[in-house]
This record gives C-alpha cells, sequence and structure tokens, in this order.
C-alpha cells in the first residue's frame, strides 16, 4: 500500500537531544537534558514548567541567541547550525519577555521597526511600519513616540510588531504576557491568536502558566530540571489527563493557591 503524502509530511520545527550545559569544571550547571519535539506547521507548541525547569533556555538555543548547545535542530528539513544568517532570522523572530528590556529605550518605535527592513534590504519600509503598526492594535501616532512614553501592554504590541515585520513563519515567545497586568494579558494573547491565523504563523509557547498554554495551544511538553517529562495535547489536559505527579501537581496549582498543593510540589529528576 503507497504511503500517503500526509503520513511522511516532514515537522516544520524538529528539536532532537538538546543539551545545554552553563559554567566549566566544578560549576557546570546541565540546564536542558535530552529535549526532543516535533511542531507541525501552523501549530502552537507549548513548553511549561516552572521557573528554572529549563524552558526558556530551550527557546533560546531555537533562537541562536545561546550557541552552547549539542544535539539536532531542523526548521523545514534543514538542520541548524550555532551561528546563523539573515535568512534564518527572516524565518524565525522571537518576543521576549519583558517589553520594558526589550526596546531600546532612545530609539522611536518608527526606527525600532524599520531597522530590521534595512538590514535585510526590504523595499517601502514607511509602508511595512505602518502597516504591522495596524496590524499589532496601535494605529499611526505611535510611530514616533519613545517606550518609556508607552504602556506595558503597547511596548509588547511593538515587541510583537517588530518580530512581524520580516514576515516570519515561525515565532518564539518567551512568557510574552508574564510582565504584563492581568487586564492587559488577555488582550495580547487574542491578539497573537488572531495574527496566528491571518498570517498563518506556527508558534512555540513558553510559560509556567497551564491557563495559558491551555488557552493558546494545540500540544504541549512539560518540563522538570531540565528534561521533558510528559507531552500531551492540550484536550487530554483539559480532562485532567496527565500521566506524571509532576504535571498533575502543576494542574492542581494552576487551579489556586492551594497550600496543600504547594507543599507537595518536588523536582523530580
Amino acid at each position: 500500500m503507497p504511503i500517503s503524502s500526509e503520513a511522511i509530511k516532514m515537522p516544520l520545527i524538529s528539536v532532537s537531544d538538546l543539551d545545554v550545559r552553563f559554567g566549566s569544571d566544578d560549576e557546570i550547571v546541565h540546564a536542558v537534558r535530552g529535549v526532543s519535539f516535533n511542531v507541525a506547521e501552523g501549530e502552537t507548541f507549548g513548553l511549561v514548567g516552572e521557573s528554572g525547569s529549563g524552558k526558556s533556555t530551550v527557546l533560546r538555543a531555537m533562537s541562536g541567541l545561546n550557541a552552547d548547545w549539542t544535539g539536532t535542530i531542523e526548521i523545514g528539513g534543514t538542520q541548524l547550525g550555532r551561528v546563523r544568517g539573515k535568512p534564518f532570522y527572516k524565518r524565525v523572530q522571537m518576543v521576549f519577555q519583558d517589553p520594558y528590556g526589550s526596546l531600546h529605550p532612545r530609539h522611536t518605535v518608527d526606527r525600532i521597526l524599520s531597522e530590521p527592513c534595512q538590514i535585510h534590504g526590504m523595499s517601502d519600509i514607511e509602508g511595512r511600519v505602518r502597516d504591522v503598526l495596524v496590524a499589532a492594535g496601535l494605529g499611526p501616532t505611535f510611530r514616533f513616540r519613545y517606550p518609556h512614553q508607552l504602556s506595558g501592554g503597547q511596548r509588547q504590541r511593538v515587541a510583537i510588531a517588530r518580530a512581524l515585520i520580516l514576515e516570519p513563519e515561525i515565532l518564539l515567545l518567551d512568557e510574552p504576557t508574564s510582565a504584563l497586568d492581568v487586564s492587559v494579558q488577555a488582550e495580547i494573547l487574542n491578539l497573537l491568536q488572531r495574527l496566528k491565523q491571518e498570517r498563518g504563523l506556527t508558534f512555540v509557547l513558553v510559560s509556567h502558566d497551564l491557563s495559558v498554554i491551555a488557552h493558546m495551544c494545540d500540544r504541549l511538553a512539560v518540563m522538570n530540571a531540565g528534561r521533558i517529562v510528559e507531552e500531551l495535547t492540550v484536550a487530554q489536559l483539559r480532562a485532567s489527563e496527565p500521566s506524571e505527579a509532576y504535571t498533575r501537581q502543576l494542574l492542581k496549582a494552576s487551579l489556586g493557591y492551594d497550600r496543600s498543593a504547594a507543599a507537595d510540589m518536588e523536582s523530580f529528576d
């Protein structure tokens, strides 16, 4: 029987046996340990875990910000090296956790958005800046403002616009709402969902918040102590069907502060 094209379709993102270590000699920190996962085109894949679990370190290796790793990272079947060229950054962009720290304080929004276009030799930069500001929910009046003149939510919208202006296929999202007020978080998540649908994007989303993962993702991997301890669909998560004790504890804790759940949280090496 012939194999269908769907059955042999390659994942858009493939991470295999990713290892990341920091330090040297007696002070080595093994931050990521043999992490493997695949992400299909158009999917939103979540990495969830406590602070220090290694999830953001995975994203930094994928984005090229951390070159000290071993294993294999592939985008569209092409294996990535530790040094990335311009074609990679047109295809893959990252949105950081802190909208206060990720924008240059002395650059206007116009310069923040124009510079990537100039670096990549793109045409009609003014039109691109105007269009991406509208897409991110900001009008032309924001174009010549400085970051200190913007709210946290507005800054994160600028950061999202900067990631989108090169028209990437993939966005790596590192806790994109955790530094924002609760009232603004849902707005940013809904903006990301809309942009994903309109532009056919693929997301890898890092969060410590299972409610964010459940709202945004199709599948997720749970990380603890640098390892993936479980991979499941959001439907399984919502049905409270995780198989690992660590995931069940995360789920219980996410339903609201519970003193016994907090006391039971422990590391599973």
